[in-house]
């Protein structure tokens, strides 16, 4: 997030299913997405607006991925980019790299991988902070809050922001107590903690904010 504006996305790629899904799973998380089906509009995209991250496909119609990222870079464009390719030797990664790629994702890929990769990108990114998407709402990982729909930012407790945070990074997932409480509370014997942060956070931010699944567990509901 840039100035109180969402993180802004190029999403370079010429397969119309795949840009779908992606674009889907990238605005749920919080971030503002451009689309661009071939390498000569994504450059066009690239040159005249500002993004934190591009993610580029390899084999493009009318301008390779690798060639356009050559031509961002030699413009000085300053936003992060990954490129997403079926080319899987080490010379592939290599010449992605090489052309000033940041970061490399063979095809094909899990979904949860390229959302912690665009995340490390931001990161990385002068000005950039993490966000993800909560319903209406959003958690702001930079800050550790959580953010109603109506703007309204809530301190959250490190457990509560730590349980939070496991349920938005999949938001489809439904988390069985027993793997909740391991991922965020290690040291804890019983899996009844996890019912516990569950009714702080319902408290703090609402019912809906985490749902329950009788018999399977929990997963994010929304702000």
């Amino acid at each position: 997030m840039r100035g109180g504006e969402p993180n802004r996305l190029l999403l370079v790629e010429d397969d119309a299913d795949l840009t779908e899904l992606l674009t889907e799973t990238l605005v749920n998380e919080g971030y503002v997405v451009d689309r661009a089906p071939d390498g000569q509009r994504g450059l066009h995209l690239g040159l005249t607006r500002p993004y934190d991250v591009m993610v580029i496909d390899r084999l493009l119609p009318a301008l390779d991925g690798l060639d356009l990222v050559a031509r961002l870079r030699s413009r000085a464009v300053p936003a992060r980019t990954l490129i997403l390719t079926a080319l899987a030797t080490v010379d592939d990664r290599i010449a992605g790299l090489d052309a000033g790629a940041d970061d490399y994702l063979v095809k094909p890929f899990d979904l949860d991988e390229l959302s912690a990769r665009i995340r490390a990108l931001c990161r990385r990114a002068s000005g950039c902070t993490e966000v993800l998407r909560v319903g209406g709402g959003r958690l702001d990982l930079a800050l550790r809050q959580a953010v109603l729909a109506d703007g309204t930012r809530v301190a959250l407790s490190t457990r509560e922001f730590e349980l939070l945070r496991v349920l938005a990074a999949r938001p489809s997932t439904v988390h069985s107590r027993g793997e909740l409480r391991r991922q965020v509370f290690p040291e804890a014997t019983a899996a009844s903690i996890v019912d516990t942060y569950v009714y702080y956070l319902r408290r703090k931010l609402g019912r809906p904010v985490v749902r329950t699944l009788h018999g399977l567990g929990y997963r994010l509901g929304r702000l």
